[in-house]
């Protein structure tokens, strides 16, 4: 979680954009670094109630950073083959969260 944050970071480092479309970069940044931050912060929580919670809110912001992602793909003049790759990454990151959550409920 915390390369694909770097990526993200990197990514929106080296786009050019009006500042029109700041706080889409704003928001695609707060997202993807929420993914990783809340995985850390569920980690040291003391019950698997508190696991779970981090990891559901850790899915949404998986979600909420592909919805940034496509919105600036189809939006903007940006590197297509870098934000694809983003957003296929958010995605494997999503199923991957989604599978822990549903394996944790069904132990």
């Amino acid at each position: 979680m915390f390369f694909f944050s770097k990526n993200v970071i990197f990514f929106v480092r080296d786009s050019k954009y009006d500042r029109i479309y700041s706080s889409l970069f704003d928001q695609l940044v707060r997202s993807a670094t929420s993914v990783g931050a809340n995985i850390v912060e569920g980690r040291a929580g003391g019950t698997k109630k508190d696991w779970n919670k981090y990891l559901v809110i850790a899915l949404k912001s998986a979600n909420e950073t592909k919805y940034w992602l496509c919105l600036i793909r189809d939006t903007l003049e940006v590197s297509q083959p870098k934000v694809n790759e983003l957003i296929r990454e958010a995605d494997e990151i999503s199923k991957i969260i989604a599978s822990i959550i549903i394996n944790a409920k069904e132990s």
